[in-house]
């Protein structure tokens, strides 16, 4: 009995051989009566040759349409020198059929299912599974698949186990809204789906499974971005007895091993660190690019006495003044990108874009050309000079307003002029990490402090005073991972002490009664001998869209959803019939759109 072949594994060596393959059939050509099939699977494409002198294949092979499911018995052979394909793999031999079986016939697909098909996104997303038969799109899931297996084995070589935490939890709603599941047994209650196995790699903890991971599979009902998705997949770990530096060298040797895999690129740890002040500071953001320079210079302190209300205001008001220079801009940006720039800051609220071109930095202030120039005194000018580092020829960029703005206006303006000044190299992969963040921040909305992280991340020992007298300047013993600007996981030490956890409920305005409702099996756990641990989490779509160059996280997902949270293919979410709403014991609301 023949072996079955796959499409892709022929080369010369195996001419001569009897073999047998499966496939779908994507294409039939006829040539002067001989007909050409190119017959595919996941392991790629392979040609089939049929003569007119196997009467009953040939007639067979003419009334094949594409996406058949075929069966193939026959002879390799080598092409002709002339026909031979380079650019396959299996592109020196063909198959001489003897015998073909129709498995499966296929109707007309509603689209090309080739790697440069140009039907949009709806479309493949509603036929999922054809989309899923592009060779662009089976590369994908098996980079997926080697990234996923590597991370396995590599946490397995360190003594991790793989354990399995529910997905019906208790919702404890904190930042990202919940998926809800309604309970039939006990009728207006809910289970929520997990937004993170968070609470739950800490309960091993303290049962003491001392490392734990899991690719673990999480739900956020949040506003959809290219790079989310309502159901996400997290490579998740977590260590007793370890402190931050512990888990850092551990990540990079996960991120390592993952990165061979999937790319082939040895990475070098340990990765450079780099404060959240300082990333705020010089970038603007916190997950700064930093394979290109054009860093902020903070300014606001020399615009503290200037005559100029746009400058002098927010240095007066605690807010900020940056400048952003770019190197030879005078003659690589035109007018018109300027305009362009300034139309892109007011996307982050900023109301206008100054600017600075320095012809004669040694002739201030006739030396530079600006519409603000007349607003500053020479002395301020030259020490802006100064403090830029300037060169004749550069441009400068000015950002001022409230912090947040400016950092995020010029933030996103450094990483902007980054790509279209063609500063970024595609093959240089940076790694860095982001410590030291903010315990909390201030939601003006709420009116109170909420976790920069989440509420069981914990301070730094010598913070804990301020988590009573002053919490928004406590720090975190939190750390992101950044490669090339995009924030690809982060993770925390986490408190183990009942206390401490009771005081940060206690700054986030999270009262006993609410503690003990959400959290209450948590702070009772911690008081059974909880070791000191942490861990972190890797988000694996967002790690192998990065890798493959993906435009979204949905190409690296077998059956994503939309931006709105929709499942075109399944036509989910949809609605329930009355009987089970009345099982579940719920009513449905009436409402108008």
């Amino acid at each position: 009995m023949l072996k079955r072949t796959r499409c892709g594994d022929f080369r010369p060596e195996n001419i001569g051989q009897t073999v047998k393959l499966n496939g779908w059939a994507q294409t039939n050509r006829d040539h002067g009566g001989v007909i050409f099939i190119d017959v595919r699977d996941r392991f790629g494409v392979v040609q089939v040759v049929v003569h007119p002198d196997t009467e009953a294949e040939h007639a067979l092979a003419h009334s094949l349409r594409q996406q058949d499911v075929i069966e193939v018995t026959g002879e390799v052979i080598a092409r002709s020198a002339e026909t031979i394909n380079k650019k396959i793999p299996t592109g020196a031999i063909e198959v001489k059929a003897s015998t073909i079986t129709v498995l499966n016939r296929s109707e007309t697909p509603p689209f090309m299912i080739e790697d440069d098909c140009d039907s949009g996104e709806q479309l493949r997303l509603e036929y999922r599974y054809l989309d899923l038969r592009r060779s662009n799109m089976q590369r994908q899931m098996e980079l997926r698949h080697r990234v996923s297996h590597a991370a396995r084995n590599f946490l397995h070589g360190q003594e991790f186990l793989d354990i399995e935490t529910p997905m019906l939890n208790k919702s404890t709603p904190e930042g990202a809204r919940d998926y809800l599941v309604p309970s039939r047994v006990y009728p207006g209650s809910f289970y929520a789906l997990p937004q993170s196995p968070q609470i739950f790699k800490q309960l091993l903890m303290v049962a003491g499974m001392d490392r734990y991971y899991q690719i673990a599979r999480c739900f956020r009902d949040e506003d959809l971005r290219a790079d989310r998705q309502p159901e996400f997949t997290q490579v998740d770990l977590e260590m007793s007895f370890i402190n931050q530096d512990d888990v850092m060298e551990l990540a990079e040797g996960l991120i390592a091993a993952m990165f061979e895999a999937g790319m082939g690129v040895k990475l070098n740890p340990p990765f450079d660190r780099m404060t959240y002040a300082h990333a705020m500071d010089k970038y603007g953001l916190d997950r700064p690019d930093v394979r290109f320079g054009l860093e902020h210079v903070n300014v606001t302190q020399l615009m503290l006495d200037v005559d100029f209300k746009v400058f002098r205001e927010p240095a007066e008001k605690g807010g900020l003044v940056k400048v952003l220079r770019v190197p030879g801009g005078n003659d690589l940006l035109s007018r018109k990108n300027i305009d362009d720039y300034t139309k892109f800051v007011g996307i982050y609220g900023a109301k206008g874009l100054a600017y600075i071109k320095v012809n004669d930095k040694t002739d201030i202030p006739n030396g530079l050309q600006s519409p603000i120039v007349k607003n500053l005194s020479v002395e301020v000018l030259e020490k802006l000079i100064a403090a830029t580092a300037a060169e004749n020829g550069d441009l400068l960029f000015f950002g001022a307003g409230d912090a947040k703005m400016v950092n995020d206006a010029l933030g996103y303006l450094r990483v902007k002029l980054g790509h279209d000044l063609g500063l970024i190299k595609k093959d240089d992969h940076r790694f860095v990490w982001v410590v030291d963040f903010p315990m909390f921040e201030w939601d003006a909305e709420a009116k109170r402090p909420v976790a920069l992280h989440h509420p069981f991340t914990a301070p730094y020992p010598e913070d804990l005073h301020l988590l009573d007298s002053a919490p928004l300047q406590a720090t975190s013993q939190a750390y992101d991972l950044v490669w090339n600007g995009t924030e690809i996981g982060g993770g925390s030490i986490r408190i183990h002490d009942p206390e401490v956890q009771k005081k940060v409920f206690k700054a986030l305005n999270i009262s006993d009664e609410e503690a003990e409702s959400k959290f209450g099996f948590l702070i009772k756990a911690l008081k059974y001998g909880a070791p000191p641990h942490g861990g972190l989490a890797f988000g694996l779509d967002r790690v192998v869209s990065l890798m493959c160059g993906a435009d979204s996280i949905r190409d690296v997902i077998a059956f994503p959803k939309t931006q709105k949270a929709a499942d075109l293919m399944c036509e989910a979410p949809s609605e329930v019939d009355e009987a089970q709403w009345k099982e579940l014991g719920l009513r449905k609301r009436r409402t108008t759109i």
